[in-house]
């Protein structure tokens, strides 16, 4: 049953404490609106609070009537929810479409968050999610942290999102909205073959079911769950080396630890420095690890959105151009 598979996450990896304020990021579709039900039906016994946030970016003429159903649905349920607009197309002239929707979402979710002292931000990512998106990291090139996935809950600046269906397939979460007669908006787009994700999850993947592994979203979600177990551990390792130490990272002790670690420590560097390790690639970081172990004293290595890395005598100084 999906309501016990939902519990079990939760409890499994304590994604959600008595008396916390749960924000619900609830765009209309399947996923989220089956999360809201599940969430709904839990709260008491597991003695949370429940809020709804919902934004529109304005990138399809009918996303108002999602807005308007989520208004609708929140009212029907009787809990309270914020409802954002952002017309994402005139802000996205300069980037990725999808990244910047994808951000606009966190700002909105981290600003409702704030407003109204979420402890948890709950979003409806579920287990095929989780195979698409390992799948796409593995075609684009990644490393152990890309190969884990989506995880249960991760601290993204300074909030707590927590993914309670990631164990649930998309499959029994229709089923679910089937057999309780829950209606959802259906993004349309979602069928076409317009973005890499899309393409995965209507050809690829069905494709690998068929021929390869009937299992292989399966598959791919354990195999992240384990890397997750791998990378956590290599991190925190990592982490010790730059704990107070802001933008610097000491040569001496950098150039004795494993290549693995290395590779974190100038990871978690730029992480600390810009708040995220976004358009980072295999590539720059070979090229910091030429610069440490090739280039003079004082050369710099220039990175994506304003960051460089100077070399010193005994430091590798990472900053805002």
């Amino acid at each position: 049953m999906i309501l016990d598979k939902v519990r079990d996450t939760i409890k499994t990896y304590s994604l959600i404490s008595r008396g916390d304020m749960v924000l619900v990021a609830v765009s209309g579709g399947p996923d989220s609106v089956s999360l809201l039900y599940l969430l709904r039906s839990l709260r008491n016994s597991l003695g949370f609070q429940l809020q709804i946030a919902h934004l529109d970016h304005m990138l399809r003429k009918d996303s108002g009537k999602d807005a308007e159903f989520v208004r609708s649905l929140a009212e029907k349920l009787g809990i309270p929810v914020t409802i954002g607009r952002i017309n994402v197309k005139k802000t996205a002239a300069t980037g990725s479409l999808e990244e910047i929707a994808r951000n606009a979402r966190l700002d909105f979710l981290f600003k409702v968050a704030k407003e109204i002292k979420a402890d948890k931000i709950a979003t409806a990512h579920n287990l095929d999610d989780q195979a698409e998106t390992v799948l796409m990291r593995i075609l684009r090139g990644t490393g152990l942290y890309g190969l884990a996935g989506i995880l249960p809950k991760r601290k993204i600046c300074g909030f707590e999102v927590i993914r309670p269906l990631i164990g649930v397939k998309r499959r029994g979460i229709e089923a679910f909205l089937r057999k309780n007669k829950i209606k959802a908006r259906v993004d349309k787009t979602n069928l076409q073959d317009i973005y890499l994700r899309n393409k995965l999850r209507n050809k690829l993947i069905p494709l690998l079911e068929k021929r390869y592994n009937p299992n292989i979203k399966e598959a791919l979600s354990n195999m992240a769950e384990s890397v997750a177990f791998d990378y956590d551990y290599l991190n925190r390792v990592a982490f010790r080396l730059v704990e107070g130490k802001k933008g610097r990272v000491n040569l001496t002790a950098f150039l004795k630890k494993h290549p693995a670690i290395q590779r974190l420590v100038l990871r978690l560097s730029i992480l600390r420095l810009q708040g995220s390790t976004r358009r980072i690639s295999f590539q720059h970081i070979k090229e910091i690890e030429d610069l440490i172990a090739n280039r003079p004293v004082n050369s710099i290595v220039d990175l994506p959105k304003g960051i460089s890395a100077a070399k010193k005598a005994k430091t590798l100084i990472f900053y805002r151009r």
